[in-house]
This record gives structure tokens, sequence and C-alpha cells, in this order.
């Protein structure tokens, strides 16, 4: 497929694990005027180095300034644009247009791309944000693909983005004042905290006795998250989604770990190249995740909300990062205990992708021999006999599961 593959990176590490698995470019944010002020996020210093790091790989770097700008906001952006353009960044994603107006005024050696929260849902309205200078459009995540198709076909000239995987907004592209009723902190700018997964009750007050109490809107006997959306999944759609017109497919994520990203990317990826995809099906459930969904592909759907609970645990857990390999002998970071006699699994863009062994010997940090790995982020040598490689990870499967 001649397609990009963008990944989330919510801090340096995290993009460096993107970069590695495979994406072709990261989008990311500084530490202001970004959707995602609960992530690390990066300071200027570590944009320029991000950038720098991507372009010596011939990938590229967006970042987001997709809030819904007030007044005050625009001293500020002034000086933060004309620095992106100075560092070099591919592009900048904006929702705002008073912000497209700034970056056109301030920057205009800057790549414009607008935000899926800006709900672009029609041909016109992508005719229209060309015409501003926006040289690429991410669709509004309720767009059916025949649509998407019509858009391409009637605005050839503008590039389209699509989120194929992730988190999705029980709200409409993502426009939610619940967050912000509920708890001040509003989505708009960046605060969101995600209310829409809680679990609800609703208070009832008793007319004979006079007493209120909170009852449990209850599905099944588990509870209820009435708010809370499936996660979207369109791996085995990609072909269909780059016929209809999409140049980059979108993973969601910039709050996610390192581990997470690392299967997903690698997922994506050796599907995009022509890998087997019922191997990156399978590894799509062995991340933690939503019951799955491919949201409006194919029209209107009713089955998004994910009623069971706030997420399911996925097929495997997380175990290791690795940090080196020498002589037979692999150098991790333990993440989640492990035991020597227990089989681990490699996850990696490489080769060793999937191979699996069994831990025969342990050696701490201190050079004791440890047969149960329990000390929190412990240095650890283990045998492998594959050689594995700084930024891959380990884990293992779950009881029941492989």
């Amino acid at each position: 497929m001649n397609v990009e593959l963008l990944a989330p990176a919510g801090n340096f590490e995290k993009l460096k694990t993107a970069l590695y698995f495979g994406a072709d470019a990261v989008y990311l944010g500084g530490k202001y005027f970004s959707l995602r002020t609960f992530a690390d996020n990066f300071t200027s210093e570590e944009l320029r180095e991000a950038t720098s790091l991507a372009h010596s790989l011939q990938k590229r770097v967006y970042v987001t300034a997709n809030i819904y700008a007030r007044n005050a906001d625009f001293p500020m952006l002034k000086d933060y644009f004309k620095e992106l353009e100075q560092i070099g960044v591919d592009g900048v994603i904006v929702s705002d247009p008073g912000v497209v107006y700034a970056v056109k005024k301030y920057a205009p050696k800057l790549c414009i791309h607008l935000s899926t929260q800006a709900n672009t849902t029609n041909k016109y309205a992508v005719k229209f944000w060309g015409e501003q200078g926006v040289s690429r459009v991410i669709l509004a995540r309720e767009l059916p693909i025949k649509e998407i198709a019509e858009i391409h076909e009637a605005v050839p000239d503008i590039e389209l983005e699509a989120f194929v995987h992730g988190a999705m907004c029980i709200s409409y592209s993502g426009r939610c004042l619940l967050s912000d009723y509920l708890d001040g902190r509003s989505s708009n700018r960046g605060a969101c905290v995600q209310s829409c997964r809680w679990k609800y009750e609703v208070r009832a007050l008793n007319a004979t006795n006079g007493k209120s109490e909170w009852l449990p809107i209850e599905e099944d006997g588990k509870g209820t998250y009435i708010f809370n959306s499936k996660d979207l999944n369109m791996l085995s759609r990609l072909e269909e989604m780059e016929r209809a017109g999409i140049r980059s497919f979108k993973i969601e994520g910039r709050m996610k770990s390192g581990y997470y990203l690392a299967t997903v990317i690698n997922a994506y990826r050796r599907a995009i190249d022509g890998g087997d995809l019922s191997v990156s099906e399978k590894e799509l459930l062995a991340v933690a995740h939503r019951d799955y969904t491919q949201g409006y592909a194919s029209g209107k759907n009713s089955d998004t909300v994910n009623y069971n609970d706030s997420q399911s645990k996925g097929e495997y857990t997380y175990i290791a990062d690795v940090l080196g390999y020498e002589n037979g002998q692999a150098l991790v970071q333990m993440r989640n205990r492990f035991k020597t006699g227990e089989r681990l699994e490699i996850l990696s863009p490489r080769d060793q992708f999937g191979k699996s062994f069994t831990v025969e010997n342990a050696i701490d940090s201190k050079g004791n021999q440890a047969e149960d790995c329990k000390l929190v982020q412990e240095i650890y040598k283990i045998n492998c006999p594959y050689p594995i490689e700084k930024g891959d990870y380990l884990r293992r499967a779950n009881k029941g599961e492989k």
C-alpha cells in the first residue's frame, strides 16, 4: 500500500518506539495548545530533537495545536508557530479557523492539517478548507468509506487522513462538554477526564418514605457504561480505505503505553506491508482494549457502545523492556513479575517477532540469581536464544491463551 502509517507520541520514548516499530510519521503535542494536556508532551528542545531524529530516518513529525482557541491564546500562538516553522516540523494539526489564520500569517511555510475535531464530513467543506490553505484534512470518524471516496473524487488535490485504530469518543468528532460539566476540565481545551468511561448510577426519590437513594443502571451484573464507546479497528479494511483516497492511516493513543503502541503499530505495519492479516488481527487482541468496532465505515451503526466494562485486558501481559543483548543473554528491565521456568514471547519489528523461549536463569543487578523476578523496574540478565535488540519487548501469554 502506498499510504502513511501515522502513530501517536505522548513523549520522547514513545516517539522512539513508534519509529522503531514502523510508523512513517508521528503526531505529538508541545506543552501548550494540544488536546492531550495530560500526556507528557514535548518541550521546545525535545520538539527540535524529535524532528531531527525523525528526519534522519526519513520520517515525519506533525505537531498538534488543535484546541479551540480564546483571544488570550493568540500572542503565544504567534511565537509558537514561528518556532515550529524554524524547527522544520512537517505540519501542524489545527481545528480552529482563527488558528488556521494565525499559522498562515505568522508561519506561512508550515503545512496545515485540519484536525478531526473540526468534524469535516463533506466534499464542500474539504474544498473550502483547501482554499484556506489547508493541505490535509483529517476526516470526521463518523464518515462511511463510500462518502470518503466521493470526497476524494471531488477534491483529489487535498490529502485525506483517517483514524484506523483506537479509542473513540461518544460525542460527535470529540466535541464534548461532559468533562467540563462534571469536573470543570474542558475537553475542547485538552483537559478531558474521559467521564464517558465512568460507571453511572441514577438517584431516585422514594415518594413513599421521602428517602433518596442511588440506584445502579444495570445492563447486567457488571453494571453499565452508557457513554463508553467501543474501540475502532479498521485493520481488515485498509485496502478499501486506500482505494477510497485515504493517504494517511492514523492510530489513536498519545496517552497509551509504549508497549501498547509497539503492539498496535507492529500489527498495522505488517498488514500494510502485505503480511498475514490473521497474525495482525490476533496481535490487536494482545493488549488491553475495549470491544472492537468498525464504527461508521459501512454507514449507520447503532452497535458502537461498550456496555460491558471500561476496558478489557489483553491476551498477553507486558513483562519487560529489552535494553540490550550480548552472548546469548538479554538485558531487560522488569515491568511485571515473572519467574524462571516461564515462557516469554518477543515483540519486535524484526524477524524475532513472535518467537518464544523459556527463562532458565535470571541474574539481578547485584549479580544474584533470581528465581522470582519481582522487583519493580529491576534490571535482569536472562538467557535468550534469539538476538533481540534494545527497543524490543517481552510478554507472557495469559492463562488460557496461546
